[in-house]
């Protein structure tokens, strides 16, 4: 029944991301083929493309949940089409999380679809609408990771392994992040329905902060080194030597 007032239109894949997924696609091709005269500009073009892909699947994901859940103007939004240009805040949804990745080699998606959720009936809904979008970000991981933990990097060129190990980087600190317990991420929207009415009040104030919070600790060297400490060992969990997402990141600042 919640699909029943979203057009066929309101789920047509947009042209913008599927220029993304061109984008990826040449630049991956480049990347892997040494194609371009200078190879940090391929990893540079291939790994943000790429993680523009990541962004919009991610928010596609919490508003695909949303529909199902009992939001039904999700469609008329254009959120199901995976254009970025349709989310609620541009800046915070692809300018933010793009110049996060130049400044610091972080992987934080910002908040972007905006869903009613008054629509939605359950606490079980609400937190799975949450849990979506940084879950997309643990497939994206496995997927970047494959190679690595399936020991099938036998004729994969060194640039791109590294260029996916840096990418996987990406989509591992995005989930870890978005899974805080922050107002304003992911992982407070998960736990946000549980809490007494008392304790939602009082955070309210603070949820528009808890993105620009986060990377702002993140700049304390003692909270940097944990962070990038964890996100170490699960990439080594998953078979990513311990220089590949470093020397990767190193040709993702190809300046």
């Amino acid at each position: 029944m919640t699909t029943a007032t979203t057009s066929r239109g309101d789920r047509r894949v947009s042209p913008v991301f599927l220029g993304i997924l061109a984008v990826t696609a040449v630049t991956g091709w480049a990347t892997w083929t040494g194609f371009a005269e200078r190879p940090g500009v391929a990893v540079f073009l291939f790994v943000t493309a790429a993680w523009v892909v990541s962004l919009c699947l991610h928010e596609y994901a919490h508003a695909r949940t949303a529909l199902h859940s009992g939001d039904i103007t999700i469609g008329a939004k254009g959120y199901l089409t995976l254009n970025p240009m349709k989310y609620t805040h541009a800046l915070l949804s692809v300018v933010l999380p793009v110049i996060f990745v130049i400044m610091g080699g972080i992987g934080l998606p910002g908040g972007a679809v905006f869903i009613e959720r008054g629509r939605i009936r359950g606490r079980w809904r609400h937190s799975l609408v949450s849990a979506a979008g940084p879950l997309t970000n643990v497939l994206f991981a496995a997927v970047c990771t494959a190679p690595f933990w399936l020991h099938a990097l036998d004729g994969v060129p060194g640039d791109f392994r590294y260029a996916l190990a840096f990418l996987a980087l990406l989509q591992v600190s995005a989930a870890i992040l978005n899974f805080l317990p922050v107002p304003g991420l992911d992982g407070y929207g998960v736990i946000e329905p549980w809490l007494p009415p008392g304790a939602k009040r009082q955070v309210e104030p603070f949820a528009p902060f808890g993105l620009l919070f986060v990377f702002a600790l993140l700049w304390l060297p003692s909270v940097n080194g944990v962070f990038f400490d964890l996100v170490d060992a699960i990439l080594r969990g998953l078979g990513v030597g311990d220089g590949d997402a470093s020397y990767g990141y190193s040709l993702y600042r190809f300046w």
